[in-house]
């Protein structure tokens, strides 16, 4: 490591403290604002103000969504690997690639222009969507390098979850106030909105690019002189990716995470549609109701609470069935429509933004743990790959389900630009909400149900894998320790922690 005073700031550990939790949180100013934004309002931008159809739109998210996954997959493998460059052990192989691309976020302001035609649009949300995966992979890998301690870690993400719950209710408030003020028949308030949020999220990067830190390479480099050579070709690559799926925990994780964000997200694609189509209402309206999302702010206090003294699982089941209660409700609104329709609409939307809040909060509060759990059974710190997987597959299944949505609405009948729709529209979008959003819920409940992850098992595995580290000998390991590091690696314990020190 570099012995210069600027370069140190990215290998230095310090206390994590309030101010410190918020700093690295207030990225999620990018990750959960951007995509907001996007999820709520980028296919509804796209027919009603570009003169695209419902599948363009789809296809756009969709096929730039394929395309980033890969380059996620690509940046795994790269930031885990960049210490051996130079620049890497220079700046970090984290910290060099947020450097670089915190100034490129102020692209998202052309994703917000109007009257260009397909392929304008299609560039430039990929060349969006690329970039915010290159900064926000070695990102999200921070938590695992910053602290061993379940409890920092916890305050880490959810000083993340706080932000982006503070993130989401501007990137759906702001917009509803444009609209109020500049009216609705115009791209000119999504111009304005991109802007504004384009300098927000450079600055948010960069205020946590230059206060987090890394493990230094010489730690780096000693762990990995404790393990087998790694490989490089393509081939091993995608192998080496395969390999984290091996991990019982985070295979489990990984479905629960896919499955409800898709579903989040798809809701959020067709509220804006439910809202102005199926309930007779604005666009001013949905954005308000999307607003709600501020009670992300207390849910992410009583949520972090709840992660450390029950776990993830009790997370899961109260969010999802709260979620599942109230897209019931949305849909009964559409069948019924009761007097005092905004009153009814502002009731049930409160209620599912704090299930959506506490859906948003706990994956990424478990994610760092994950990691560990690996580094027990291979010897090898991996969280970069496993970030790569996650959101490579995350992003590929959005993609399916923005493609699906928009070939549904427009073989329904949906007829872009228009300021009403058909009845079997409606009823398209209503389903949508409901059927679509609801089943993806169901699914990530029941494998929520079978998820062992929680405070106490992750110090059983912490405290084995120091002692390991430590010289300890696998032969020591207790009953207890055995079977939990069993039970979520998959793996047997005999063969986990593959050199004996």
């Amino acid at each position: 490591m570099s012995d210069n005073k600027k370069v140190s700031r990215f290998y230095r550990p310090r206390r994590i403290t309030l101010g410190r939790g918020i700093c690295y949180g207030i990225t999620d100013f990018v990750g959960g604002g951007s995509m907001t934004i996007i999820g709520a309002w980028m296919m509804f931008f796209y027919t009603q103000y570009c003169g695209l159809t419902a599948t363009q739109g789809g296809l756009i998210v969709g096929v730039s969504r394929v395309v980033d996954a890969f380059t996620t997959l690509m940046m795994g493998s790269l930031t885990d690997h960049f210490h051996k460059t130079r620049l890497g052990r220079r700046f970090g192989r984290r910290h060099f690639f947020m450097l670089i691309g915190s100034p490129l976020l102020l692209s998202y302001v052309t994703l917000w222009i109007g009257g260009m035609d397909f392929w304008y649009y299609l560039a430039t949300y990929m060349a969006f969507e690329v970039i915010s995966s290159a900064i926000m992979i070695p990102y999200e890998t921070l938590p695992t390098e910053m602290t061993k301690d379940y409890t920092e870690r916890t305050k880490l993400s959810g000083s993340r979850m706080f932000i982006s719950a503070g993130a989401t209710f501007l990137a759906t408030f702001i917009p509803g106030q444009l609209f109020r003020i500049l009216g609705q028949d115009s791209p000119i308030p999504f111009l304005i909105n991109g802007a504004i949020f384009a300098v927000i999220f450079f600055v948010c990067f960069f205020v946590t690019t230059m206060t987090t830190w890394e493990l230094p390479v010489e730690e780096v480099l000693r762990q990995e002189a404790k393990v087998t050579e790694e490989k490089v070709s393509p081939l091993e690559i995608v192998k080496e990716y395969a390999t984290t799926l091996k991990n019982r925990s985070f295979r489990k994780h990984l479905a629960i995470y896919l499955l409800s964000f898709t579903g989040k997200d798809t809701f959020n694609t067709v509220f804006a549609y439910f809202c102005t189509f199926c309930l007779g209402l604005t666009a001013t309206v949905a954005a308000n109701m999307l607003s709600l999302s501020i009670v992300g702010l207390l849910v992410t206090f009583v949520a972090g609470y709840l992660m450390i003294k029950r776990g993830p699982k009790f997370l899961y089941v109260s969010g999802y069935g709260l979620m599942l209660v109230m897209l019931v409700a949305y849909f009964c609104l559409f069948v019924f429509r009761p007097s005092h329709l905004i009153a009814w609409l502002f009731v049930v939307s409160l209620l599912y933004q704090i299930g959506r809040a506490t859906l948003e909060f706990t994956p990424w509060n478990v994610f760092p743990f994950i990691p560990d759990i690996d580094e027990l059974v291979t010897g090898r710190n991996r969280a970069g790959e496993f970030a790569a997987v996650m959101t490579f597959c995350r992003k590929t299944t959005v993609a399916v389900a923005s493609i699906a949505t928009g070939w549904i609405l427009d073989r329904s009948g949906f007829v872009h630009g228009a300021q009403t729709q058909t009845p079997g529209v409606q009823m398209a979008i209503a389903l949508v909400l409901m059927l679509f959003t609801g089943t993806l819920i169901v699914l990530a409940l029941l494998v929520a149900l079978t998820f062992k992850v929680n405070p106490a098992n992750h110090e059983i595995v912490r405290n084995e894998l120091e002692r390991l580290k430590n010289g300890g000998s696998k032969a020591d390991a207790d009953a207890k320790t055995r079977m939990i590091v069993e039970q979520l690696s998959g793996t047997p314990y005999d063969r986990a922690w593959p050199v004996e020190r």
